[in-house]
């Protein structure tokens, strides 16, 4: 899969508040740039516990279910889109459908 933004995880784990975020999110990034997913299915089959939360939204946790992340993923062309990362009280703030 290509990710798009990977400067957002970056931008994240720069935040003094949020190092400890680096390296899960840099593990997660090695991981899903090899993957090569079709469909929601193969999503849940590399990562048990991501959500699929709307129309072509995933939600991953991180760092031990410290944080979250939201991806768009257009599965035709293998493409992730990272919409947002952050902790649980950001994530319960957004509307996952819409972002």
């Amino acid at each position: 899969m290509r990710v798009i933004a990977r400067g957002t995880l970056r931008t994240f784990w720069e935040k003094r508040l949020f190092a400890d975020a680096e390296q899960p999110l840099k593990a997660w990034f090695r991981e899903v740039s090899k993957a090569d997913w079709a469909n929601p299915a193969a999503v849940k089959r590399q990562f048990r516990h991501a959500s699929v939360v709307g129309e072509n939204r995933v939600m991953f946790n991180i760092a031990g279910n410290k944080y979250r992340l939201v991806a768009r993923v257009n599965y035709p062309y293998r493409i992730v889109y990272i919409r947002i990362i952050g902790t649980h009280e950001q994530y319960d703030r957004i509307d996952v459908k819409e972002i």
